[in-house]
């Protein structure tokens, strides 16, 4: 497996990975994520081979982006890098993937000077996988708040040192 920048030609395979986990986050169509990549600070892509299994979004504070954690985040914190979404495929879950990719966001937030490495997960309804990677990883919850969409979250953070 490889990890590397993603490029205007994943954009197939990143929107197709979107869909497949959009109970856990926010649907994204082309337009909207031609704009994210825009603004993001750090979007990577995990390859299997020639195929792209896995991707991540993380924003510094500034962007122009309007979901409502990082907006959150953007209101508490005057530096910061957020997680938007991670997702991986299913064929190459469970093989710390996901520990990699956060490893290697954990190093870019360093590297830029972020101060706090910022997200959030489900809580209701719960998503007792992504608490506990997120716990182990040592994030610690900062704020809860409930969305439009019914949903609520834990927002977390964690300092970078």
């Amino acid at each position: 497996m490889k990890i590397r920048s993603a490029l205007p030609q994943d954009a197939e395979a990143i929107l197709a990975l979107n869909a497949d986990s959009v109970h856990l986050l926010s649907a994204m169509d082309a337009a909207r994520l031609a704009h994210l990549q825009q603004e993001a600070a750090w979007h990577q892509v995990v390859e299997l081979g020639e195929r792209v299994v896995g991707f991540v979004l993380a924003f510094r504070e500034g962007a122009d982006y309007d979901s409502l954690n990082y907006q959150w985040f953007a209101a508490r914190y005057p530096q910061f890098l957020y997680i938007d979404r991670i997702v991986i495929g299913e064929e190459v879950r469970g093989l710390g993937v996901g520990g990699m990719l956060y490893e290697r966001v954990l190093a870019f937030a360093r590297e830029t000077g972020a101060p706090s490495l910022t997200c959030e997960y489900d809580v209701d309804p719960p998503n007792p996988v992504s608490e506990k990677f997120h716990h182990g990883f040592g994030f610690e919850e900062v704020g809860r708040q409930r969305l439009p969409n019914g949903k609520s979250v834990s927002l977390q953070a964690m300092k970078v040192g």
